[in-house]
């Protein structure tokens, strides 16, 4: 593996699939700014809501500003399909403003890898629903979820 490469690497299986898709979980669970940026191409393209990003540095200020006002973020993300070096997931998150409101955020991602398992594209539609603390459904600590914590689909999402 070369510094550049993010297996796994496409044409994917339904195992390389899973796998990266958890992957790119724990990366944003993580919050680690160096850490999820590595998994794009220096020249990435992102749509994400109304955003158009291009490029690791833009991609780096933006999760910089949304988990400086997503505060307490937990994401679970599933293999929706796949093909070649393409995969399609579907997503949700937990999160809270400043304010103390909660939020759930669900939504569909499109992704495009290269050769190196980079990250090509990115396409993210995404909608917010504000709720109550006591509607919370991802209590794990900050940090990877759980491998015995429920997925989307046992959660009924």
């Amino acid at each position: 593996m070369t510094e550049t490469q993010r297996p796994p690497l496409p044409p994917f299986s339904l195992e390389t699939a899973v796998e990266k898709v958890r992957l790119a979980e724990d990366g944003w669970n993580s919050r680690d700014l160096a850490r999820v940026a590595l998994a794009y191409t220096g020249d990435s393209q992102w749509r994400n809501r109304a955003e158009f990003i291009n490029g690791r540095e833009a991609i780096v200020t933006f999760l910089s500003t949304k988990w400086r006002r997503e505060l307490d973020y937990r994401l679970i993300k599933e293999l929706w399909a796949f093909a070649g070096n393409r995969i399609a997931v579907r997503f949700a998150y937990e999160w809270h403003d400043d304010s103390g409101n909660w939020f759930q955020s669900f939504g569909n991602e499109n992704w495009e890898f290269d050769d190196s398992g980079l990250m090509r594209k990115r396409f993210a539609c995404i909608n917010d629903l504000p709720i109550r603390v006591e509607d919370r459904r991802f209590h794990w600590p900050l940090g990877r979820r759980p491998d015995e914590h429920p997925g989307l689909s046992d959660l009924g999402f």
